[in-house]
């Protein structure tokens, strides 16, 4: 009983993360009605940063953390401004296309400022604690803690505030919105900065249980996309709630099977779920 609730709160807490780089997605995709591949690029570059300001600038992990946001949000936007809006009128396979050369760039960039080696990102919140008799580290209770508190400033920021409605409104008919007078490039803008937000939260908080690398954004993207189709293209409950599926079943699935299998637990889960239900879990517009 034990080792099943161990696993069940490790599911909890990477079921976190999923759900964080899941909700950038989500919103881009909504915006765009593309799937941009360069988010996991994001998430990379959020990871070093962090650890750049630890490390080299000397900053605690929690004002790295916001640094991280402030620049990864910008570039997120830069990279809306200089190449996915000129492409707006463009056909889709240019989008794409675009996007995997962005991936592509940031990466190598990254391998060309700070090496392709594996990295450890140090954290003040490294200690063991026991809770209900589980054994688990602060970090670990830290990540689930703030992702949930993201996610739900961010659910309560669509709702109840009327920028977050015009997002909603921009995702759900980028034509109606523009007709009814939203500014749909500044809701835009808006947009990218915070999916590049969610994908340095996400970065920031698993790094100091994992490693930071050029590559580190791959399988955690392509996760991501697994998330959002299960849950159903532009969910945003959907996303939120495909994320722990996601991480629940593959810390399971890891104890119980076998954790050579892990990462294909994801498409397993895929097929089963969209056998069933071929929109996913939640139609589109589902926020």
């Amino acid at each position: 009983m034990e080792l099943l609730l161990q696993q069940l709160f490790n599911g909890l807490t990477i079921g976190s993360v999923y759900s964080l780089v899941a909700l950038g997605l989500t919103l881009v995709y909504g915006i765009l009605h593309i799937p941009n591949f360069a988010h996991g690029a994001l998430y990379m570059v959020g990871g070093y940063i962090t650890l750049m300001m630890m490390t080299n600038a000397g900053l605690h992990y929690v004002l790295a953390i916001v640094v991280s946001i402030i620049v990864v949000g910008l570039l997120s936007v830069l990279m809306e401004r200089l190449v996915f809006h000129p492409l707006r009128d463009s056909p889709p396979i240019q989008d794409k296309v675009a996007a995997i050369g962005i991936l592509l760039f940031l990466e190598a960039l990254a391998q060309l400022l700070w090496g392709a080696d594996y990295r450890q990102m140090p954290t003040p919140f490294g200690e063991v604690v026991n809770v209900f008799g589980l054994t688990l580290t602060l970090q670990r209770i830290i990540i689930v803690a703030a992702a949930i508190a993201v996610m739900i400033f961010l659910y309560w920021f669509l709702k109840k505030t009327f920028i977050g409605s015009t997002i909603i409104a921009m995702a759900q008919n980028r034509e109606g919105a523009a007709l009814v007078g939203i500014n749909t490039n500044k809701v835009a803008i808006l947009t990218f900065f915070i999916a590049g937000a969610l994908a340095a939260i996400g970065a920031s908080l698993t790094s100091p249980i994992n490693l930071v690398f050029p590559g580190m954004g791959h399988l955690v993207i392509l996760k991501a996309f697994v998330i959002i189709i299960i849950g159903g293209m532009g969910s945003i409950p959907g996303a939120i709630l495909g994320g722990y599926i996601l991480g629940f079943t593959e810390s399971i699935g890891a104890t119980y099977i076998s954790s050579d299998y892990k990462d294909i637990i994801a498409f397993v889960l895929l097929i089963i779920i969209l056998s069933a239900k071929p929109q996913g879990i939640f139609s589109k517009g589902g926020a």
